[in-house]
């Protein structure tokens, strides 16, 4: 499994309920653009319309820029390919009040692009700083233990 695309921003301002892996319906230039690392899901979402998911937000790049098409749109709303049952699932859990899907991370499995998005939940500011001072607590204990370990070795 190849990671061409993360989404770090998203496990820093949502909570992330559930996850699911899906496939993106992309055209033959787009594919190339991808597995060469060039997309950008920074900001973007995915929506239902009409029992459908779509990717809206996303960014590829052409990935020869002088041999695309005239009328290529890098941002257009791009197609998730899932099951019926789990797409029910997702519209049921969306009716919840503040639940967004969010892209999480692009990558490849056996030759073909795959993208996982998560159901997600806002967090608040608070929430945010306290993951921070959690985060970096931990990191001084860590840095702590670490040092102490070297000074018992001398």
């Amino acid at each position: 499994m190849k990671i061409l695309a993360q989404n770090r921003k998203a496990f820093h301002n949502y909570n992330i309920l559930k996850t699911l892996k899906a496939g993106i319906s992309l055209r033959g230039h787009e594919v190339k653009a991808v597995k060469s690392g060039r997309i950008n899901i920074q900001g973007s979402y995915a929506v239902l319309k009409n029992k459908e998911v779509f990717l809206v937000g996303a960014t590829i790049p052409p990935y020869q820029p002088k041999n695309t098409p005239p009328d290529y749109n890098p941002q257009r709303d791009r197609k998730l390919l899932l099951k019926k049952s789990e797409i029910k699932e997702f519209i049921g859990q969306k009716k919840q009040k503040g639940l967004t899907l969010v892209p999480l991370k692009v990558y490849t499995i056996r030759g073909l692009v795959k993208i996982e998005i998560g159901l997600a939940k806002g967090k608040k500011k608070f929430d945010k700083r306290q993951a921070i001072k959690k985060r970096d607590a931990l990191r001084s204990i860590k840095r702590a233990l670490t040092k102490k370990q070297g000074d018992d070795m001398l």
